[in-house]
């Protein structure tokens, strides 16, 4: 499970550092993606290939099945890490997410999410305002 939330930098030839305590789990290769919150997505093989298994029932012929195959799959790029555990993330993922050198890495569950510093701070100070509703929301769909 990835867990924990780290600030890191971008260097000079696009390449971030994973925080040490996740280069295990991207030792067999990793994926990285856009994602609709204009963060990036970073995926070990083995987690994305769940991720493409998932979604192998969106239909071709629904528009917006297409169209969300397209965002996900389009951009994607597979990488290893090298020997210092550092990715190359490609000018596309980096002008989607709009990253500019000093980024967080948050550990979700089974994927890293990668985001701008300041537009991840914003997004916390708004999850933090609306955790207890959305809380509340799944508390009375389990019953």
């Amino acid at each position: 499970m990835l867990l924990g939330e780290f600030e890191h930098t971008l260097d000079e030839k696009n390449r971030l550092t994973l925080p040490a305590k996740f280069r295990q789990s991207f030792a067999g290769g990793i994926v990285l993606t856009r994602w609709i919150d204009r963060c990036l997505y970073a995926y070990p093989s083995q987690d994305w290939t769940r991720l493409v298994q998932r979604l192998a029932g969106l239909d071709p012929l629904g528009q917006d099945d297409r169209r969300l195959q397209r965002f996900l799959f389009a951009a994607a790029a597979e990488a290893e890490l090298d020997k210092q555990g550092r990715v190359m993330v490609p000018a596309p993922l980096i002008q989607h997410a709009s990253l500019k050198r000093e980024v967080v890495v948050a550990g979700v569950n089974d994927h890293l999410e990668i985001w701008d510093r300041a537009a991840w701070r914003a997004e916390m100070t708004e999850v933090e305002g609306s955790a207890h509703h959305v809380a509340e929301r799944l508390a009375r769909k389990s019953d």
